[in-house]
């Protein structure tokens, strides 16, 4: 043993993963109110963040814990390790990439998430329109790349 000891505390909540796979024992999560209302409020975090000229860098369900407080769920994001400043509409519009990415591969039939957390990001964020125009060009280059290896 080395003799160091680092211990981190516990964060509350669970990661949205968990969240998303405990509402979804019906198979139709489409219908869960609480899972689009925590969705839309992602998005509009991420908008704070882009506002602020921060990505996170590696937004997936895993690194976005709820935690619950009375009736109310909160949103907190974990894991900055990739985390950066940047006013590149490009920048923002990859985070966005990986985020939709790591959603529709952990939680299959998850494109109404998608679509509600863009819908958070939209009505939160006066310059959304040029990031998610840039989503689209990104997602086209990346479907260009997988077709041609």
């Amino acid at each position: 043993s080395s003799g160091i000891n680092a211990e981190w505390p516990l964060l509350p909540g669970i990661q949205l993963k968990e969240f998303i796979d405990t509402h979804n024992t019906s198979g139709d999560i489409s219908s869960l109110t609480p899972v689009k209302e925590l969705c839309y409020k992602v998005g509009s975090q991420i908008a704070t963040f882009h506002s602020g000229d921060v990505i996170h860098g590696d937004l997936t369900s895993s690194n976005i814990l709820i935690r619950t407080s009375r009736d109310h769920h909160h949103v907190i994001f974990i894991d900055f390790g990739l985390a950066g400043t940047t006013t590149l509409v490009e920048d923002k519009g990859v985070d966005l990439y990986v985020l939709e990415k790591a959603f529709l591969s952990s939680h299959p039939n998850s494109q109404w998430l998608v679509d509600e957390i863009l819908r958070g990001y939209k009505m939160s964020y006066k310059d959304s329109k040029t990031v998610l125009d840039r989503l689209a060009e990104i997602r086209l280059r990346g479907r260009k790349r997988s077709m041609v290896g």
